[in-house]
């Protein structure tokens, strides 16, 4: 009998209450309100009772130790164990963790989740099931699969919808195809979405979003931060730089190159992202076969910028800078290097290397640096009150997530969030998108829609007439992120 060390607040006592009652859950809660409490309340009750012998926690990667430490954290005498691809080593632990994006390549890791779904009664979690939204995914299918061999389910996520309803068809498959009533993608969306005839991957409206809501109700339990927890404010900056001639020089040729390589009529997604992906890479500092612009860090005024702003913090204040590049982590970690000790979090840095980075940086070094794909989900990183963007990317999703890596239960200081954005650049078009919330590729879209002129998509791009507020203030950023 599995007993807890730590009480639950009451937001998680009244969501344990309704959803004990159902086999399968969805628990959508804002990060930093403890959703993995109250996940380890309502698994952990079905392992005492006897309904299931263990628990599978699916998770990114990036927080398998930290699920592992929140276990010991809640949970007195529970055991676990990180599954690995060749074997699982303790058949009598209570709760096994696998990363998702295993399940997309890892034969081995599938073959070894599949033996323990079919060999025990397994209460299975899709941890951020954000990433099983694509019902074409190898992850998504993997983890039905598993889904189909468990009685018991919970997802968590932060949000049912991150981009549009078209979000919740796989979650709801991976619970029980039986509540949205739907046993195939293409049946959901012909009765319940709309695209556009130009862009047929483009969701342009939903239809029965009351009829979805009522089926998903019984089985969601959903709150948000400002609803349970008292946290201090955010407050928002932004820190702006130019580009050097040269610079200006290789983005504009870049720029060129691909709107008059293109015709009006052939925007597929793929070649917006090329062309931002293009420019972003530009204004970071390389050009488009990869070789640097600059011949040192410190030549670039993005860095100046970056250390302008580490000088203005209290000489003692933990910081957490998130880049989207690895050259740029790679730069600003040597920058920052005689400014206090430096942890590094990204792609290229093995799992468990990444668990001693994140101890390090709790412990002793002031700065993080880290990559938002990898370290913007699940991390408890409270201790720290300070986040930088040296860069970003063009997902809301990511950057609502790794703002709340460090504005979440346990926070006592005021969070300060700053932007390092390139003034007339595809920095300031991004944003613009990030504050109202909205897809680059679709504004994008849109502009594209109500004109021909390529002129104007080059000042679009830049982020048009309105570069900068007369406050300081990314325009239509006020009260938004």
């Amino acid at each position: 009998m599995l007993k807890f060390r730590t009480a639950m607040y009451q937001h998680q006592i009244q969501c344990a209450d309704k959803l004990s009652k159902v086999k399968v859950a969805a628990l959508y809660c804002d990060c930093g309100t403890g959703k993995t409490r109250t996940a380890l309340e309502l698994a952990v009750k079905r392992l005492n009772a006897g309904k299931v012998d263990c628990i599978l926690w699916c998770c990114p990667v990036s927080v398998r130790q930290t699920i592992a430490d929140e276990v010991d954290k809640h949970v007195e005498g529970a055991t676990w164990e990180i599954v690995q691809p060749r074997a699982i080593r303790n058949p009598h632990a209570h709760v096994y963790i696998a990363g998702i994006e295993g399940l997309s390549s890892s034969i081995s890791l599938n073959a070894r989740l599949m033996e323990l779904v079919e060999s025990k009664r397994c209460f299975l979690v899709c941890d951020e099931s954000s990433m099983i939204k694509n019902h074409m995914a190898n992850r998504t299918l993997s983890l039905w699969r598993l889904a189909e061999r468990c009685q018991y389910k919970l997802i968590l996520n932060g949000t049912p919808l991150s981009n549009n309803e078209q979000d919740l068809y796989a979650q709801w498959y991976f619970l029980d195809p039986r509540i949205l009533g739907y046993h195939s993608y293409y049946s959901f969306a012909a009765n319940h979405l709309e695209f556009d005839p130009d862009y047929p991957q483009r969701v342009v409206a939903a239809h029965d979003v009351e009829l979805l809501t009522r089926k998903i109700q019984p089985y969601t339990y959903q709150v948000r931060k400002h609803e349970c927890l008292d946290l201090p404010p955010k407050t928002y900056s932004w820190r702006y730089c130019d580009m050097t001639l040269r610079q200006r020089a290789i983005y504009e040729d870049a720029k060129d190159k691909i709107l008059m390589d293109v015709d009006p009529d052939g925007w597929e997604t793929h070649t917006i992202y090329r062309l931002f992906t293009a420019l972003q890479k530009v204004v970071s500092g390389i050009q488009l076969d990869r070789t640097p612009i600059f011949a040192a860090p410190s030549d670039n005024p993005r860095v100046w910028t970056l250390m302008e702003t580490i000088e203005d913090l209290p000489a003692d204040a933990k910081c957490i800078v998130w880049c989207k590049y690895t050259h740029e982590i790679e730069a600003v970690r040597q920058m920052l290097d005689p400014y206090g000790g430096v942890a590094t979090i990204y792609g290229g840095v093995a799992p468990k290397i990444r668990d001693k980075e994140l101890n390090r940086f709790r412990e002793d070094a002031r700065f993080l640096v880290a990559n938002k794909r990898v370290g913007a989900f699940g991390l408890n990183l409270q201790h720290c009150s300070y986040a930088i963007y040296y860069s970003n990317d063009f997902s809301w999703e990511t950057r609502t997530q790794s703002e709340d890596r460090i504005h979440r239960a346990g926070q006592v200081n005021n969070c300060h969030i700053i932007d390092i954005v390139c003034s007339q650049s595809i920095d300031v078009r991004i944003q613009q998108c990030l504050a109202r919330k909205e897809q680059l590729v679709n504004s994008f879209r849109k502009e594209i829609d109500r004109t021909k002129d390529k002129t104007d998509w080059r000042r679009w791009i830049d982020g048009g007439e309105e570069n900068v507020s007369e406050s300081g203030r990314i325009p239509g950023s006020e009260g938004a992120a």
